[in-house]
């Protein structure tokens, strides 16, 4: 008979309840169907905090641990590493710039929330980016020259004296 012990090291981690994950944005890449899709990372990051285990969380998306630790390697998975380490309890880095790339792309896709109910993995939900869609239309309107420049009012849009009775 071949029991397993645990590893002491991940005790910790694995009596740690967590009860909500953080929403990320997915890591940008080609879709592929049998690749990282942003369902698919949501997926890994669910099944993550649910099991505690990079190994197991990715053999039940589908995909190999190895390609995991790629994947949150890659440029622009800033926000996916950042879910992973809060699940398993790493110190919080500092976060990184905000670039334009970066908002277009959480603009673009969204941001994915994995969901636990009772410390199971149930779903995800995508939702949209508001408040990158806001900081993106606040960055470009800097960008843009000042009112002053822009010429005289057209004709019909001068605004009329009106005389006070």
């Amino acid at each position: 008979m071949d029991l397993k012990r645990p590893d002491p090291r991940s005790r910790a981690v694995q009596n740690r309840l967590i009860s909500r994950i953080p929403a990320f944005t997915p890591v940008p890449l080609r879709p592929r169907a049998d690749g990282w899709s942003p369902v698919r990372q949501a997926e890994f990051i669910g099944l993550l905090a649910q099991t505690r285990c990079v190994s197991t969380a990715a053999t039940l998306v589908g995909m190999s641990r190895e390609s995991a630790y790629r994947l949150r390697g890659k440029a622009g998975a800033e926000e996916f590493a950042a879910a992973w380490d809060a699940i398993l309890g790493v110190p919080e880095s500092r976060q990184p710039k905000v670039t334009l790339e970066s908002l277009f792309q959480r603009f673009r896709h969204g941001s994915y929330r994995p969901i636990l109910r009772g410390g199971r993995y149930v779903g995800t939900v995508q939702k949209p980016d508001n408040p990158a869609l806001l900081a993106l239309l606040g960055r470009l309107d800097r960008l843009l020259p000042p009112e002053e420049d822009w010429g005289e009012e057209p004709e019909g849009h001068r605004k009329q004296k009106r005389a006070s009775v």
